[in-house]
């Protein structure tokens, strides 16, 4: 049985005065990994082929602490379709995956959230209207599907975080926005993420803070300055990467091994942080005041737990967290073969 959720308490402004709200996110790169997106394009084709694996994907993150299943239309919209000449696939890609999170949310009793995303198409007023078009849509699908909230997610300009705002503002319904700051610590924009925080807060915001693009580390380095210009829900997702202070995106990182030497988004692998490191950033980014929790490209429920258990939780996965004592050669149990973990230094 699924733990008593954040739904069954109240709604995600109930729940977050009362404490922090894990929303596990990473569905691209897990999908690309199991070869059902296509990196590059990142469309969430899948909801459309698949819809059986991401219902499952959405059960595992729940299970392993999430307190929200977020729709999978991370880069379902307009401009994206446009590029693969899918644009057809539009509406019903978007109603499906709302379909799907909302049976695995109701089912577990968690919250529902809906998504948009950055539009790539963003150069600032004269791009407004094209924009605005464009979450609307998607917005209104999700306020049919019935979602609790809409997180509008990973803005590079504050610009294009402000029209989403006020969108998810007019559907009636909280709204989550988060940042993505690249190499530099500014937004395209120019903006500090502090300055552009208080603006998205002011606008109606009700969670705000920064998402994607930048491992624990060199977020959290952002993160220490927001709380200077802003009082209210802050949310904190790093991808599970090691950027750092040199290279503090994910899309900066280097490996000279590679042909252009750039490990994303196919070679990341030897970047990715353990559980232990999602820990540590969880009671790390929870003193500094965030309570809207979660991790983005490249997660698994494994680093989902291990941020819940930093926060005192024992999700249902719990059960199956590490427990060395049985190991044949490292345990400590008295009924283990001496010779073994007498071995045990020759491993």
């Amino acid at each position: 049985m699924y733990q008593e959720t954040s739904a069954a308490r109240g709604g995600l402004l109930d729940r977050l005065d009362n404490g922090p709200v894990i929303c596990a996110e990473g569905y691209l790169f897990e999908f690309e990994r199991r070869g059902y997106v296509q990196a590059g394009a990142f469309v969430p084709e899948v909801v459309l082929e698949r819809p059986d694996l991401v219902a499952g994907l959405h059960h595992d993150f729940v299970r392993a602490g999430s307190d929200v299943v977020q729709a999978f239309t991370y880069y379902a919209h307009r401009e994206k379709l446009r590029l693969l000449g899918k644009e057809h696939l539009l509406e019903a890609m978007n109603r499906q995956a709302l379909a799907v999170a909302r049976d695995v949310a109701r089912e577990t009793g968690t919250l529902l959230a809906g998504d948009i995303c950055n539009t790539n198409v963003f150069t600032g007023g004269e791009s407004v209207d094209t924009v605005r078009a464009m979450f609307e849509e998607q917005v209104g699908w999700a306020v049919e599907a019935g979602v609790d909230f809409i997180v509008g997610e990973t803005f590079a300009f504050a610009g294009e975080a402000l029209v989403a705002t006020e969108v998810i503002r007019e559907a009636g319904l909280p709204a989550v926005i988060t940042l993505a700051v690249h190499r530099h610590p500014i937004t395209r924009d120019g903006l500090t993420p502090a300055e552009a925080c208080k603006r998205i807060a002011d606008a109606g915001a009700d969670v705000v803070g920064l998402k994607c693009i930048r491992g624990p580390r060199t977020m959290l380095a952002l993160r220490e300055e927001i709380p200077r210009t802003f009082d209210g829900h802050l949310a904190a997702l790093p991808v599970p990467y090691r950027t750092h202070e040199l290279e503090p995106s994910f899309q900066s990182l280097s490996d000279p091994t590679l042909p252009e030497g750039r490990p994303f988004p196919t070679a990341l692998d030897p970047f990715t942080c353990n559980r232990y490191e999602i820990a540590d950033f969880t009671r790390e980014a929870l003193a500094l005041g965030v309570r809207y929790f979660g991790l983005c490209c490249g997660a698994g429920p494994h680093h989902v737990r291990a941020m819940a258990e930093a926060l005192g939780r024992t999700p249902e996965a719990s059960r199956y967290s590490a427990d060395m004592s049985k190991h044949a050669y490292l345990g400590t149990d008295a009924l283990l073969n001496d010779e073994n973990r007498a071995y045990a230094r020759e491993l």
